[in-house]
């Protein structure tokens, strides 16, 4: 195992350390006990509160999408293990400034389950909380570490459009809604070309032959519909994008927001090979593509794959979409 680290155990803390010395304009560290990442800004004053989190390993999900215009506050957790309730509830109190607190959630049992009690001890401190699970990828229905779909590159769309209503000055019941609509709208699916190695294991989270790839994978390493020989890479985008069109279903005359996201070991360039296939497919179909947005965003560490978001939006959440954002990982109109 070759990596920039110096210690496995220590890795998640020197990470988030250098995150912060990097990004002092944009967020806070809160550090003792336990961590969380902030605005740097928060609370700010009438706003309702956006906290995410998850397991360690996805950057720049959760922590580079913290700042103006997306989220107040995410929670990192050890190496792709959720965080556990006390730094969720301390980010929660950290962002509240008395409009209440929306989390985002990806659906994993062990995300889903310790913001839940995180969620039952911040009412009990007087703070409301709302709840949205994300839950978009149409690979399979249960997977390891699930029950129900699990919840992938789309949370960067939901956290996008909710941070963007509540920085408008929407309440918490709007916010909620519009992230429920998003996630309702949204759906993903990926592909490995090659296993991630998490720090602390040493090896290779699972095993793919050199002309192997597996489609349908999911951000921690977790099974997917099949395992093929590999193909080129529009046959490949082929695999994917139907059954995304299909499970809506997507249909003439949507406008969607189309995310081509690298799970952190793939080139940009073969990004936007994948890019090309993915909005001729949609140009055969008659669906406008509205807006694009590639990159590395919600990755596994330096797995080789790309996964492939579709949103179908309406004039509201395109307003939403293009509202300013400001973060480490995503900026514009500011």
């Amino acid at each position: 195992m070759k990596k920039l680290i110096n210690d496995p155990a220590k890795t998640v803390d020197e990470g988030l350390a250098g995150f912060a010395a990097a990004h002092a304009d944009l967020v806070r560290v809160v550090v003792d006990p336990p961590f969380a990442v902030v605005r740097a800004d928060a609370p700010v004053a009438g706003k309702v509160g956006i906290v995410s989190g998850g397991g360690s390993g996805h950057e720049p999900l959760h922590a580079g999408f913290v700042g103006f215009g997306m989220l107040d506050a995410a929670v990192p957790g050890a190496m792709f293990t959720s965080p556990t309730p006390d730094p969720i509830l301390e980010a929660t109190k950290q962002v509240d400034a008395g409009a209440g607190v929306l989390h985002i959630v990806k659906n994993y049992t062990g995300d889903v389950l310790n913001f839940e009690t995180a969620a039952e001890l911040a009412l009990a401190e007087g703070i409301e909380v709302q709840s949205v699970v994300v839950d978009d990828d149409v690979a399979v229905k249960d997977s390891l570490y699930t029950a129900g779909r699990r919840g992938v590159a789309g949370t960067l769309l939901v956290e996008k459009l909710a941070g963007a209503a509540a920085q408008r000055g929407d309440t918490l019941d709007q916010v909620a809604e519009i992230a429920r609509t998003v996630n309702s709208r949204v759906r993903s699916m990926g592909m490995a070309l090659a296993p991630c190695t998490v720090p602390h294991a040493g090896e290779p989270s699972f095993d793919l032959g050199d002309d192997e790839v597996e489609i349908g994978i999911g951000i921690h390493g977790e099974p997917g519909r099949e395992r093929i020989a590999l193909e080129p890479a529009d046959r490949i985008v082929d695999r994917l994008m139907e059954p995304i069109l299909e499970d809506l279903p997507f249909s003439k005359g949507d406008r969607v927001v189309l995310l081509v996201n690298g799970m952190g070991g793939t080139p940009l360039s073969e990004l936007y090979i994948v890019f090309r296939r993915a909005a001729e497919i949609l140009s055969e179909r008659g669906i406008e593509l509205a807006r694009s947005l590639v990159g590395s965003y919600v990755t596994s560490l330096e797995m080789q794959g790309v996964s492939i978001t579709l949103l179908q939006v309406d004039d509201e959440l395109l307003d939403l979409y293009d509202a300013p954002v400001q973060t480490a990982a995503l900026r514009w109109g500011r």
